[in-house]
């Protein structure tokens, strides 16, 4: 199944959640706390939205860091993913 988001819609992947800390601590799945930090698996085709124009500035492969209550979270053949507005996107990470 092919999740084709609509409109200025962003769809994210997850990056894993730290299972230990810089020290060493072993953390619990409830004391994980879920990364900011995501891969865009799909763009929306943008256009007008709200009766704005809206270009799309992410595409597929970029690494974002997105805010912390934005989307909404969708799992689909066992995967998650997270729903966002491209406006909810704060930053592309980039590798020097």
């Amino acid at each position: 199944m092919k999740l084709v988001p609509l409109g200025d819609r962003v769809v994210l992947k997850q990056f894993e959640a730290e299972e230990t800390t810089k020290s060493g601590i072993i953390l619990t799945g409830s004391a994980q706390e879920k990364p900011q930090e995501a891969e865009v698996v799909a763009v929306g085709p943008g256009g007008t939205v709200d009766g704005k124009e809206v270009i799309m500035q992410v595409k597929v492969g970029d690494k974002v860091i997105y805010s912390r209550y934005a989307g909404n979270e969708v799992k689909i053949d066992g995967e998650e993913y997270i729903i966002v507005k491209q406006n909810d996107i704060l930053a592309v990470v980039e590798n020097d």
